[in-house]
């Protein structure tokens, strides 16, 4: 069996992370004014205002994205680490 994590898997869930976590800060920001951190959003995602359907939308989108990005960075390298590790047990089980 090969060592690793699935791209897809990894993907979607990190994804879905950071869209949950930007709707529960937004509606953070909605509910604490005093302590919104909606300045950070403006920073992070392109295009992103305080507040309307479509840029909260847009964040949501956004926030998908870059899970997808690092998805796209970490697993691949993950893997290859895996690969190595498994591999160098094997030869060392096969020397005894």
């Amino acid at each position: 069996m090969k060592p690793g994590i699935s791209l897809i898997a990894v993907g979607h869930a990190s994804s879905l992370f950071l869209a949950i976590t930007f709707a529960l800060c937004v509606a953070f920001d909605l509910l604490f004014p005093a302590n919104a951190m909606y300045q950070t959003w403006q920073g992070l995602l392109p295009g992103f205002e305080w507040i309307s359907w479509q840029s909260f939308f847009l964040g949501l989108i956004e926030s998908y994205g870059y899970g997808w990005y690092f998805t796209l960075v970490w697993v691949p390298i993950y893997n290859l680490f895996a690969t190595r590790s498994a591999a160098g047990k094997r030869l060392r089980q096969e020397r005894g």
